[in-house]
């Protein structure tokens, strides 16, 4: 047996023409495509975020292409750790495909990469390896989220005149400056990867590039100072960059960072260029952990500097924190900045809402004009969604397939879908339509440094519910269902899912279901926790869909006869 082909470049397929034996197939094999038209590293398999793969090697991903077309109507794809393992005849309403990625146990850095250089695992990232991965556009109303929290919370609800220091442009990074700038604002991003910076500029994710640190503050200032929008790339390590701004003096509104954190070997060290840290990662791996530990702790170091100087500064789940902690910073040090979900994201998750993405496969940009239309009339009264799709039809580029992202909540993604499913029935879209979601979702992520930090009944490490997630989902009648426990490794449990509306009363069910589903158990999970907000969404709402909540968690409980009478208060 040769060699198996090397793909340098994938464009995913668009219009009516089948090369399955169904539109499930079909719709999940262009996701694969776009996975890989969106790569960094395609030839590489690598989609983004430094590591995160969509097959385990060239063999898998033409296995994995051939078994999609040749999968009948009633039968499952089973998908290990990117390499396709087994297909099963099951039923038409199971999913076509389930996948696990990077379920290790007693997992670490250097016991990961000795499983992958074994060829036994990869690193699915959150969207990589599911193949849900819709380009920068994927997180970027996160970020717009999590700053118009900031904007809220802490400068009188605007951002302009206001700047952003942040670093990483590369994967999912590159939404920084245009989620800054869509709010009025100033951001200046570094990263050490010139090839990234003019990727991002070429995409319209950033206004220009600077490679001198005072010029970029120079036209940082004095946009925020005319009150106009501007994103900077600057090319320069982010350490590095945090070390010169507290030297100068100079003091940003708001500091994040979106580098490669959690993955150590992605991240690089200061001192070291791009090409440097190729090298030393394949001469040695152990010196590189060393080196990436103690840039992350100097890196934290300055960040935390920044922030008892009344800076608003936090992490925007890269694990920075986390991996600081592991090279030695002491714990209490490394988490004295907040992660994003807990500061500003969860009020959202109580609500079911959260990064819920609509993909048209047909790759026509009308169909997405269309949904973005309907979505602006389904939800009028929104304000979040009507702002959101108002400005991200202006400023946010398609890349590959024609897709959407929005924070849709629990009633309204099922609503959505159901019209959704009933244009493409009636022809007014030019093909169906793949409903998916960022793996960091209301209900579908656990990881203490992370979502889960902080939660009000201490359920931090308690990873049930993205397990939950996936089971219901796939008794629901997702197409494609995964679960993966890697993105902050040995600290994170995720589930990544995808629903498609292809026209058909069936879709109509397992549609109902699954986007009843998916973002409920979300709901349950926080209201489970007392959030007050998720317990009013739950009062509101669940009726309606049929979930019913047998009981409703206390800290107060009956363990035993002991406790009968007076009820034992659990541990805090």
């Amino acid at each position: 047996m040769g060699k198996p082909e090397i793909l340098y470049s994938v464009r995913a397929m668009g219009g009516n023409n089948l090369r399955c034996k169904g539109w499930k197939q079909e719709t999940i094999l262009r996701m694969l495509e776009n996975n890989m038209e969106n790569a960094e590293h395609p030839e590489e398999l690598v989609i983004y975020g430094g590591i995160g793969k969509c097959a385990r090697n060239w063999e898998s991903y033409h296995a994995i292409v051939q078994s999609l077309q040749d999968l009948e109507n009633d039968e499952t794809l089973v998908v290990q750790s990117g390499m396709p393992v087994a297909i099963f005849r099951t039923s038409t309403l199971a999913p076509r495909v389930v996948m696990a990625t990077t379920n290790i146990m007693k997992a670490t850095w250097p016991i990961f990469y000795d499983l992958q250089d074994k060829n036994l695992t990869i690193f699915a990232q959150y969207t990589a390896a599911p193949w849900e991965y819709i380009g920068t556009q994927g997180v970027i109303q996160g970020t717009f989220q999590t700053l118009v929290a900031i904007k809220d919370q802490k400068f009188g609800r605007s951002l302009k005149g206001r700047i952003l220091l942040t670093a990483g442009m590369g994967g999912m990074g590159g939404n920084q400056t245009r989620a800054m700038a869509m709010l009025g604002g100033v951001c200046i991003c570094a990263d050490v990867d010139e090839k990234v910076m003019k990727h991002r500029l070429e995409v319209g994710y950033c206004d220009e590039i600077c490679y001198d640190f005072d010029e970029a503050v120079a036209k940082a200032k004095a946009a925020a100072a005319a009150g106009k929008p501007l994103g900077i790339a600057l090319f320069g390590n982010a350490v590095e960059v945090l070390r010169k701004a507290r030297d100068t003096g100079f003091a940003p509104d708001i500091i994040t960072d979106m580098t490669p954190a959690h993955d150590p070997l992605s991240y690089v060290p200061e001192g070291l260029t791009v090409d440097e840290a190729r090298d030393l990662r394949r001469e040695d791996r152990d010196r590189y952990f060393k080196l990436a530990g103690a840039s992350m702790i100097d890196h934290l170091t300055l960040m935390n500097e920044f922030h008892d100087r009344g800076v608003q500064v936090f992490e925007y789940g890269n694990s920075l924190r986390k991996e600081a902690r592991d090279a030695g910073m002491p714990n209490d040090v490394a988490m004295k900045i907040p992660g994003f979900v807990a500061a500003y994201i969860r009020p959202l998750f109580c609500e079911g809402r959260g990064p819920f993405r609509w993909t048209c496969v047909s790759r026509d940009p009308e169909d997405l004009r269309k949904l973005d239309d309907v979505v602006e009339e389904m939800f009028a009264d929104d304000d979040l969604v009507r702002d959101w799709i108002q400005l991200a039809r202006k400023h946010i580029p398609i890349e590959g397939l024609p897709a959407r992202i929005c924070y849709l909540g629990f009633g309204q993604r099922k609503a959505f879908g159901m019209r959704v499913n009933e244009m493409v029935r009636n022809g007014d879209l030019k093909g169906p339509v793949a409903f998916s979601r960022d793996n960091l979702d209301s209900g579908s992520i656990v990881n203490p440094t992370f979502e889960s930090e902080r939660m009000l009944d201490g359920s931090d490490l308690i990873s049930d519910w993205p397990y939950l997630n996936a089971l219901l989902n796939t008794a629901a009648g997702a197409d494609l269902v995964a679960i993966q426990e890697n993105y902050s490794m040995g600290e994170a449990v995720h589930t990544g899912v995808t629903m498609i509306a292809d026209g058909s009363a069936e879709a109509d069910v397992r549609l109902a279901a699954c986007l009843t589903t998916d973002s409920g158990i979300g709901v349950v999970r926080h209201a489970q926790a007392g959030y007050d907000i998720a317990r009013k969404a739950a009062a509101e709402r669940f009726a309606k869909d049929g979930v019913q909540v047998p009981l409703w968690w206390t800290r107060e409980a009956t363990f035993g006869p002991d406790d009968k009478k007076a009820p034992r208060k659990a541990a805090k």
